[in-house]
């Protein structure tokens, strides 16, 4: 159940964002150990001037290849979002040739209180999930 939201500079296909978006689900699925279908992703395109990623004096090159992404799940171990940071960047390079150092990830924790699936509905609270 974890909302994922991805950033990138535009200018990537179809086929290239699908396979962002699988790579990013798969290690949220085997670190975070949710459900094949436990799936929501919204990708968000911008233009180069609307993202101004740094590096917190890290001392990373960034690209246009930087992607941002934005986890909002309930919450998970230190090791689970470790698991994941390097999940992630791994992923992204093998499958995406996107470079570690352009992969940003952020997590917001919340309660099973704070989802409505649809209906009206606090699935987790009213015991459907």
């Amino acid at each position: 159940m974890p909302l994922i939201r991805m950033d990138v500079i535009e200018g990537r296909t179809e086929e290239e964002l699908k396979l962002l978006a699988d790579a990013i689900h798969d290690a949220v699925v085997e670190s975070f150990e949710v459900p094949e279908r436990d799936r929501y992703q919204i990708i968000n395109q911008h233009k180069p001037y609307e993202m101004y990623i740094e590096d917190t004096g890290l001392g990373f090159e960034r690209t246009n290849n930087i992607v941002v992404i934005q986890v909002i799940s309930k919450t998970r171990t230190a090791e689970q979002k470790k698991q994941l940071y390097k999940k992630i960047a791994g992923n992204l390079e093998d499958r995406c040739s996107i470079e570690p150092e352009d992969v940003m990830v952020s997590i917001t924790d919340n309660t099973e209180a704070d989802w409505s699936f649809g209906l009206g509905e606090a699935q987790f609270l009213n015991g459907k999930l």
